[in-house]
């Protein structure tokens, strides 16, 4: 297929936290939110002069000194994001806004304030607990938290406008880009994509990282240029794989699948479209905040939450999803140490297979995984496992 016209200009935003955009923004006068977890209403981080961005650390290399204060046996995410912290590569930031969705991240997010990783004026971490289920109980405490904690803390430090007005006004900034990212999404279900999952992946991830405002006339013209772009006549693929899981910030994960002959056509895992780029339907008749909070909490596929109907629901958002897009296998995976998805994954991955009937490859995997070669190996088997029952299938 022809090379889209923005995708080098989207992955080298990539390559650095403290992009081009984010610096551009910051020229504007504007504020850089940092965040590492789905858990905070992304339109909170982008009201009035605030953007947010997701925290990720590309190009990671050793992580020892984060290892000496976290630990070996705590995620690479956390620890990674410690190590550029303490190598000042989050200098830029103007806040930092922590979750305690488990006690990996709690530890990161605890040393980025002890150690005193950013020395900017007014700059601030906070923390912000999570429920464990949906209730009338655990939506109030939600939304009194991101008040306090995240709202007032802007406004106190920089005297952010958090009004419902403002909020309402960042949830439709936000939903043109899920609009447009659904839209290149639903593309992906053709027999024969005019779309990578490399490329949506590349795109997907730039709308976490970059200013909503700054990064929107570039998915504008890339909808328009995937609506005529013209696939390959053959499919230069040998299977079609859904991958579900933990936190994947790293395309080339995703190349090396590609790589292997097998098509990501589905994404559900932190970072990725499901959840976290659906459109925000608000009413008029409650707080924009209070809908915010409940709309996170419904859609979230969070291996945190433990409540049955959280569980079931994330089994069946990963089957569905594999249907929806044609997908002959799952890629069920987890980053090393990841308490949720690890208990997560050892179960749900037999689950998947024996009662929902998916060829299921079920991988732990390291923070930066794009060379691999025992995965690569792994995934090529799968892909042959996929290929040969297809065969089978199809002389039947």
């Amino acid at each position: 297929m022809k090379d889209l016209k923005h995708l080098i200009y989207f992955e080298s935003l990539l390559e650095n936290a403290n992009n081009e955009l984010i610096k551009q923004a910051q020229a504007d006068g504007q504020l850089a939110i940092g965040y590492t977890c789905f858990h905070v209403p992304e339109p909170l981080l982008n009201v009035d002069k605030c953007f947010s961005t997701r925290l990720r650390a590309p190009n990671t290399g050793s992580i020892d000194i984060a290892t000496y204060y976290m630990s070996n046996y705590t995620c690479e995410y956390a620890r990674a994001l410690l190590e550029r912290a303490i190598e000042g590569g989050y200098q830029f930031l103007d806040a930092l806004i922590g979750v305690d969705a488990c006690s990996m991240m709690n530890r990161s997010m605890e040393h980025f304030e002890l150690l005193h990783v950013n020395d900017k004026p007014g700059f601030f971490v906070t923390h912000c607990d999570i429920p464990y289920k949906i209730a009338d109980y655990t939506l109030d405490s939600y939304e009194k938290q991101m008040r306090i904690r995240v709202l007032d803390r802007l406004t106190e430090n920089y005297g952010v406008d958090t009004s419902d007005e403002a909020i309402r006004k960042a949830v439709a900034e936000h939903n043109e880009v899920c609009k447009i990212i659904s839209e290149i999404r639903e593309m992906r279900k053709a027999d024969n994509p005019v779309i990578t999952g490399y490329e949506f992946h590349v795109i997907d991830l730039v709308t976490y990282v970059c200013p909503k405002a700054l990064i929107l006339p570039y998915l504008r013209e890339t909808l328009e240029e995937l609506k005529t772009r013209e696939p390959d006549p053959k499919p230069a693929f040998r299977a079609r794989v859904a991958i579900v899981g933990s936190e994947i910030d790293d395309p080339s994960l995703t190349k090396l699948i590609e790589g292997c002959g097998a098509l990501v056509v589905s994404d559900r895992y932190c970072f990725g479209s499901t959840p976290g780029r659906e459109v925000i339907e608000l009413n008029d008749d409650e707080p924009a905040l209070r809908q915010l909070c409940l709309h996170t909490m419904q859609v979230s596929e969070c291996a945190r939450y433990i409540s049955d109907e959280k569980v079931l629901q994330r089994r069946e958002t990963a089957d569905k999803l594999a249907k929806e897009f044609k997908a002959e296998g799952m890629i069920y995976e987890q980053m090393k140490y990841c308490d949720y998805w690890g208990f997560e994954r050892a179960l749900v991955s037999h689950i998947m297979h024996d009662e929902y009937g998916w060829p299921v490859l079920s991988i732990d995997r390291l923070y930066n995984n794009g060379n691999s070669g025992q995965l690569r190996t792994r995934v090529q088997a799968f892909v042959e496992s996929l290929e040969i029952k297809r065969i089978h299938k199809e002389g039947k």
